[in-house]
Order: C-alpha cells, then sequence, then structure tokens
C-alpha cells in the first residue's frame, strides 16, 4: 500500500476511535454538557476499497463488461460476468454510472449477439437499469436502445426467452418516459403491431401496449 493510501487509512482509523478523555477514563460523553460530536468521515465504502486495494463497483461493471465483449471468453464466463454486472446495476448510483463509465453502447451491442443466451442477459441488464430510472431512461433513448429491444420483442424468429425480457426491458423503458413510450409506438406500428400513442405516466395505458407483446412472447414458449 503507497504512503498515500496508509496515511488516508490511518487518519479515518483515528477518527473513529474513541480518544481518552481528560478524567482518564477514557469514556466518550454522547449526551448532555461535555458531549462531543461523532467523527465525520468522508470515507465511504467505496472509498475504503479503494484504500485497502480492493475494486470498486465502478471498476467491477468494466472488468465484467471487458469479459462480456472479450472474443477468447467462453460463453459460460459471459453468463457470468453478465450476472454480475446485472446484480451490481441493481444500484441506482451504478446504473446512473453506465454512461459515465461508457458501457451502454457496448452493453446495447449484445442485443446483436448471435448466441441467444447473451441477447437474453442483455435485455435483463438493460431492464434492470432503466426500471423506475428517469435518468437511465432518458440514456437509453438518446444512445437509441428503443427500436432493438422493439424488434427482438416483436420477432416471430426470436426465442421465447429473449422476447420475455426484451418485453420486460421495453416496459421498463417507457413507463413514466413520453419519448421512449412514443419512439416504442412508432417502432411497433412500423413492424406490424397496432399500438396507439398513450401517456406514460398511466400504466393502465401502457399496459395495453405492453400486455399483447408479453402474451405473444408466453405462447411462444
Amino acid at each position: 500500500m503507497g504512503d498515500k493510501r496508509l496515511n488516508e487509512l490511518l487518519r479515518w482509523s483515528i477518527e473513529n476511535t474513541e480518544t481518552e478523555q481528560p478524567n482518564g477514563t477514557g469514556a466518550v460523553a454522547t449526551t448532555g454538557e461535555g458531549a462531543s460530536a461523532a467523527p465525520v468521515s468522508n470515507l465511504t465504502p467505496e472509498v475504503m476499497a479503494a484504500l485497502m486495494g480492493g475494486p470498486s463497483d465502478a471498476d467491477l461493471m468494466i472488468a465484467s463488461m471487458e469479459i462480456i465483449t472479450a472474443a477468447d471468453v467462453t460463453l459460460e464466463n459471459k453468463l457470468i460476468a453478465f450476472d454480475n454486472l446485472e446484480q451490481l446495476i441493481e444500484s441506482l448510483d451504478n446504473a446512473n454510472n453506465l454512461a459515465s463509465l461508457g458501457l451502454w453502447t457496448p452493453l446495447l451491442a449484445q442485443l446483436a449477439s448471435p448466441e441467444a443466451e447473451i441477447r437474453t442477459m442483455a435485455a435483463w441488464c438493460i431492464g434492470t437499469a432503466v426500471q423506475n430510472n428517469e435518468k437511465t431512461q432518458e440514456r437509453l433513448f438518446a444512445v437509441g436502445g428503443v427500436p432493438p429491444l422493439v424488434a427482438l420483442a416483436t420477432s416471430p424468429d426470436e426465442t421465447d426467452t429473449v422476447r420475455r425480457k426484451a418485453v420486460y426491458a421495453l416496459s421498463s423503458a417507457i413507463r413514466n418516459y413520453q419519448p421512449a413510450l412514443d419512439a416504442a409506438v412508432v417502432e411497433l406500428v412500423a413492424a406490424g403491431h397496432p399500438a396507439d400513442k398513450v401517456d406514460a405516466m398511466d400504466m393502465e395505458a401502457v399496459d395495453t401496449i405492453i400486455t399483447p407483446l408479453r402474451e405473444k412472447a408466453m405462447a411462444a414458449a
């Protein structure tokens, strides 16, 4: 561990250690006169992990995508990496960091993978990232993520598992986010699936778009 990390760790240790009081009791007053305020530290668990040499969530997300996109990695290991990535982006902060880490483009590229299992995991990750999160919904829309999801959700040649996950991702992408819903309707109509533009905030109205897609995917199983 470098000197800087050692000094930071030492500072954190001192801040979080009870100091001996003038009366020699070693007790720290917590209430009343003479109470000492709890030490404040900006060393978050992520910073602590970095100080100790462990990878941050951002590091793990980047590493997962490197495995997923590598040419010389087995499908099994790619799926393990995808599972790890999906769990990481269950965190709102991590989902938001997909953009700053430059991971949206390679993630969307996996929707076109020749492996159905990879397409399934990509749609799953996208659905997790954008669920109840306007910031990531906006980013998915901006990078053109709606058309490929509609294509997977409506393709008669696609596997039922991929279609179901694509419908899940599409549902998460359009609820409470009007631009994505409007774009989805355009794509659905072009693909021969009648759909009307509705209020993205109206969950029952959104269901009139999603439910037929889900039922078709289930029927294909």
